[in-house]
């Protein structure tokens, strides 16, 4: 019996570099609002982008590997499109359990676009990513696929959660160098290919206008992780916690935030 109830209490764990995965937290609650859930963001660990990939990788699988052993998860998503790209399959080695990863949703925006032509909004580092290359390759085929990275998206999608206000002019630039590619005043669908991003779906659909489609993996992530915990039993002995790498200190202007997505206790992992 008590084995069975420790199966029950089993977290589902989310796992991203700061809180954009927030997003798709807030999907899996539509979908499974009974799971209970750690939310971890590895914010001593940022920027990721200014680590090899080399790098990136060692930290996420090591870190879910001690996040494994302490929480004991039934399942781990790595809701961050730049850690998915680079260490998913390390990750999938190190773990005996279901690993869900984040990709850039090219396949829905292909199947979207009426132009043919798509933008992409990523970090840096998962633009320049073979896996992304093979997305399109597999997808898009036909279509025109226009990248940029802007990894300056991320510090206003983070003080819109904090509630404090939003530079628009940042939103406006990465807009802008989007619409300047070759091809790109005829963008009609664009891939938010970092989870921090659809914090920021009003400021962005604001600038691209109402003829663009905005599109990004969050429900069909929550979607992978129902079908993987289907016929699985739930239940809470505690309130769902995020846990974070960086200072707590530095985590606890985010509480009302964090309570939002059901989020009731704060520790530092």
């Amino acid at each position: 019996m008590e084995l069975e109830r420790s199966e029950k209490i089993a977290p589902v764990l989310i796992f991203d570099t700061g809180v954009g995965g927030l997003t798709v937290l807030a999907e899996l609650r539509k979908l499974l609002p009974e799971a209970p859930v750690i939310f971890a963001a590895d914010q001593a660990g940022l920027p990721y982008g200014e680590k090899t990939e080399a790098e990136v990788a060692a930290r996420v699988s090591g870190l879910l590997g001690r996040m494994s052993e302490r929480y004991r998860p039934r399942l781990a998503c790595i809701a961050c499109n730049t850690a998915s790209t680079i260490a998913l399959d390390m990750v999938r080695d190190v773990l005996e359990i279901p690993v869900v990863g984040t990709v850039p949703a090219i396949k829905p925006a292909a199947a979207m676009t009426k132009t043919g032509v798509i933008g992409l909004l990523g970090t840096k580092a998962t633009i320049r990513q073979p896996y992304v290359d093979r997305l399109e390759a597999r997808f898009a085929q036909g279509k025109t696929l226009l990248r940029h990275g802007a990894p300056e998206l991320v510090d206003p999608a983070e003080a819109k959660l904090r509630g404090k206000p939003v530079d628009r002019s940042i939103i406006q630039r990465a807009v802008a160098a989007l619409r300047e590619k070759p091809q790109g005043e005829k963008i009609d669908t664009v891939v938010l290919a970092c989870t921090h991003f659809p914090l920021l779906i009003e400021e962005l659909s604001g600038e691209f206008g109402q003829r663009v489609r905005l599109i990004d993996g969050s429900h069909g992530i929550a979607q992978r992780i129902v079908s993987l915990l289907d016929g699985q039993d739930f239940e809470r002995a505690a309130p769902d916690m995020a846990v974070t790498t960086g200072l707590l200190d530095d985590f606890m202007p985010l509480s009302d935030a964090l309570g939002r997505y059901g989020l009731d206790r704060i520790e530092r992992f």
